[in-house]
Parts: structure tokens; sequence; C-alpha cells
């Protein structure tokens, strides 16, 4: 059997797949880093390029 005693590499490990399985951004709702996993790479320059287009449109409505 197991061995009671954890060592510290074990328990280093064993908590870090804790913190790995509960992912802490999406308690909140999620966030800009499980959005843009979730698009892709060309998702992520749509993304951005739309909102460079809004930031110019918006300069250009204050002016």
């Amino acid at each position: 059997m197991r061995n009671d005693k954890e060592t510290p590499e074990e328990t280093r490990e064993r908590l870090r797949q804790e913190e790995f399985k509960k992912s802490s951004s999406s308690i909140h709702g999620g966030g800009l880093s499980d959005l843009v996993g979730g698009l892709g790479w060309k998702g992520t320059g749509i993304l951005i390029l739309l909102l460079i287009i809004a930031g110019v449109i918006v300069l250009l409505f204050v002016k």
C-alpha cells in the first residue's frame, strides 16, 4: 500500500492539479483569456481588428 506521508514533491503536484481543475476565472463568468482561447488565432485577429475599427469610429464622432 501507499505510504500515508506525502513527499513535498507529491504535495506540490497534488496542489497544482487541484488548482488546475478549479479554473478560478470561470467562477467569475470567464474573462479575456477564456474568450481568446475559445476563438483561435483567426477569431482573435478579427476581434482585435473590430476593436481598432470601433476605436477609430469613436474618435471620429468625438471630434
